[in-house]
């Protein structure tokens, strides 16, 4: 039996070939940084910047994201010749573009400038050729600045290939070259579901979320306002990043500690309002099942894949459950509940909602129509991980490591696994049936073990038994995947009875507005160990088991899917 391994050498020292389609992606898995611009180990191969060209014997200087590893390769990364080339290369990128470092929200975090640092470009022998182009901040979730665009083109494909819509292309040719929306269109006239996707590939700051964070600090320093927030279950092992902890680190309690430092009066967990999501959603599976009504249901937490469906897939939008979203169903009760409880008589105009997202979709979701009463939001501002990282840092802390934990505020304060779990795809699923099984049993589920709904995979299919009902389950993450399966279940291919959808790829962990990585098939998974990580710890881990949640319920919204709670917590969807 031949037990040899084909290998190939990378600056003098041999590397197994493991299954890497790309050099770069095997230099990257052995911790040889090549340095990109284009490249995304989501994305399809490009080879656009040039950056990662690296010599290779009997080819010659070739781009490494183009070029596949085979047994006895040689190359070379690090020559006088590639080093001249790409710093070259930097320079008249740099020429082409705006060079405000220090105004641009992405300043520390952005891939040119840390090749700039890293090839020692200090002066650049090339004029200014750039143009001032404006600014494009007609969406509440993005904000396009093309003279930051570096043409690397990952926001296109993430448009296309993650979600299927292709809201962006290139225009023109050389030098007036250009990444766009069709017909020039501001991004808030064409079908942009608001994901943020194309933020999270962006190398630059050509595209990023839409910050509110001036507002909030106005709010927050106004003595008439209460200001709270509430955090999603994503954010907690995602912002460490942002202060040099490792990708899944739970900091729930120090990023709630360094919130009250910054002068929020309360701050509550989203993944509490989580399990009021949970209980209202699996009561309306249940009910649909039982009475016979339209099949399947699908999933609403997601505000890109409601847009989605009233954009593009009319004919499923009665089988979207009616339910808000998490953070829109916790602003709902905290709303009904604070005046009475916390902050006596506080008037709803002086009572300021903020929310902690992984996701720039949530911004859009904010703003629609029938989450705003009386003229007042329900939610006043929505802020993303790297925008509380920002305004963490703003008020003076640099590291989470001297900040002692500190506890959420009650009655929202308790974290509860199925609400944490919602932070991954597939974890509505397995909340709901954690619920479900026991609704449908009248007895203790015990292990709560729906392991078969967890993973990776864009379309995850999933049938289980509980009570003697064998149900068809189906988990997708990513729009165009979701458009296979509607297109599935439309031509009677596949029959299912929940459909969980979330347009990011493996979920919130790794949304539109979590902290920037160049190597999401390595930190993504970290993100999701963390969550399952802290589900498992938790003494609460399903809705049926949290008694400050049945407090909720008995107080104030009366029995699951009760007219209070339709009048609160569920809502309805147009064509658009």
């Amino acid at each position: 039996m031949d037990n040899s391994q084909a290998t190939m050498i990378i600056d003098g020292r041999s590397y197994p070939i493991n299954g890497e389609k790309t050099v770069i992606q095997l230099a990257r898995n052995n911790g040889i940084d090549i340095p990109s611009l284009c490249y995304h180990p989501s994305l399809s191969t490009f080879g656009a910047c040039r950056m990662c060209l690296v010599e290779c014997e009997g080819l010659g200087i070739i781009s490494s994201c183009t070029l596949a590893p085979r047994d006895g390769m040689v190359v070379r990364t690090k020559t006088e010749t590639l080093r001249r080339m790409k710093k070259t290369t930097l320079q008249l990128l740099l020429a082409d573009h705006d060079n405000e470092c220090t105004t641009c929200p992405k300043s520390g975090h952005c891939r040119l400038q840390e090749l700039a640092r890293r090839f020692a470009v200090n002066r650049n022998p090339y004029h200014q050729l750039m143009e001032r182009k404006p600014i494009d901040a007609s969406s509440p979730s993005l904000v396009r600045d093309s003279g930051k665009c570096v043409l690397c083109g990952n926001c296109v494909r993430a448009c296309t290939e993650f979600q299927g819509i292709g809201v962006l292309g290139f225009t023109g040719r050389g030098q007036t070259a250009e990444v766009k929306p069709a017909f020039n269109l501001p991004l808030a006239e064409v079908d942009c579901v608001n994901c943020g996707q194309c933020a999270a590939v962006c190398p630059v700051g050509a595209i990023v979320s839409h910050s509110y964070n001036d507002e909030i600090w106005a709010a927050i320093n106004d003595p008439d306002t209460i200001v709270v927030a509430q955090i999603a279950p994503a954010v907690r092992v995602a912002l460490g990043e942002e202060f040099g902890l490792k990708p899944g680190t739970n900091v729930m309690g120090k990023m709630v500690a360094a919130m009250r430092k910054i002068g929020f009066d309360a701050v509550y967990d989203t993944a509490f309002c989580a399990e009021i999501t949970t209980v209202e959603e699996a009561t309306e599976i249940i009910c649909r099942i039982q009475n016979g009504e339209k099949l399947p249901v699908f999933t609403s937490c997601c505000p890109a894949w409601v847009k989605y469906a009233e954009q593009y897939e009319h004919d499923m939008l009665d089988n979207l459950s009616s339910c808000k979203s998490p953070q829109e169903m916790g602003a709902a009760v905290i709303r009904k509940v604070l005046p009475q409880t916390s902050f006596p008589n506080v008037e709803q105009k002086n009572l300021v909602v903020v929310s902690v997202m992984p996701c720039t979709a949530k911004k859009f979701e904010i703003e629609r129509e029938e989450f705003s009463h009386d003229g007042i939001k329900d939610i006043n501002f929505c802020m993303t991980t790297i925008e509380l990282g920002a305004m963490i840092r703003e008020a003076g802390i640099e590291t989470l490591d001297d900040i002692a934990e500190v506890a959420c505020d009650d009655p929202f304060g308790l974290e509860p696994g199925s609400g944490v779990i919602f932070g991954v795809t597939g974890g509505v699923t397995e909340a709901v049936l954690r619920y479900a099984a026991e609704k449908l049993s009248g007895k203790k589920t015990g292990d709560l073990k729906f392991y078969d709904v967890r993973g990776a995979e864009g379309i995850r299919e999933a049938s289980l038994t509980v009570a003697g009902i064998t149900l068809n389950l189906c988990q997708v993450h990513g729009l165009a995947n979701a458009k296979k399966v509607c297109e599935d279940i439309r031509s009677g291919k596949k029959q299912y009875h929940v459909v969980e959808v979330m347009a990011c790829p493996n979920g919130c962990v790794n949304g539109g507005g979590q902290p920037f990585t160049l190597y999401p098939d390595k930190v993504v998974p970290l993100r999701t160990a963390g969550i399952y990580a802290h589900d498992a710890e938790l003494k609460v881990r399903a809705p049926q088991d949290n008694p400050a949640l049945a407090n909720i319920y008995a107080k104030y919204l009366g029995e699951p899917n009760s007219e209070t709670c339709h009048h609160l917590l569920h809502t309805h969807y147009v064509k658009r």
